[in-house]
């Protein structure tokens, strides 16, 4: 049920995260493919991701909740993204990954791994493609993409 920590939002507050989530998936990659030596990156590159993940998360719990949670409450944030119906529990999995990789990330003495950046790519990737919607301009960019 909706807490304390959540705020109202509506499908302008979710397109500006879902363009964050992108242009933090944009990011990650270029820094990727910049880097020298990708391990020197990989910190970077999953603490990247996990914050696009995050964006999309808000933009999904916006659109189709119309709220998100407004503070830095983890566990309220899974479980508000788990809602979602129908595949709110993939999506809340994903996320509570992602969290979990942020605290790893932030912690590690040892860089993220392939392994742990591949996963970190796909799970934000998984909540950017729930966050898209139909006719909205990003669906159309991804089109554009594969297109060319």
């Amino acid at each position: 049920m909706k807490g304390a920590r959540t705020r109202p939002c509506d499908p302008s507050v979710a397109a500006a995260r879902l363009s964050e989530a992108e242009d933090l998936l944009d990011a990650a990659e270029s820094i990727r493919a910049l880097a020298n030596d990708e391990p020197d990156v990989g910190d970077a590159y999953v603490t990247l991701c996990v914050h696009a993940g995050i964006a999309a998360a808000d933009a999904i719990c916006c659109l189709r909740l119309g709220y998100h949670v407004a503070s830095t409450d983890r566990p309220e944030a899974v479980a508000e993204l788990s809602r979602v119906r129908p595949d709110g529990g993939q999506l809340g999995g994903a996320l509570r990954v992602l969290l979990g990789m942020q605290t790893r990330a932030d912690s590690a003495r040892e860089p993220a791994n392939p392994e742990q950046r591949e996963r970190a790519r796909k799970r934000a990737e998984q909540l950017y493609a729930a966050a898209e919607v139909p006719g909205s301009g990003d669906a159309e960019r991804s089109n554009d993409a594969e297109d060319s």
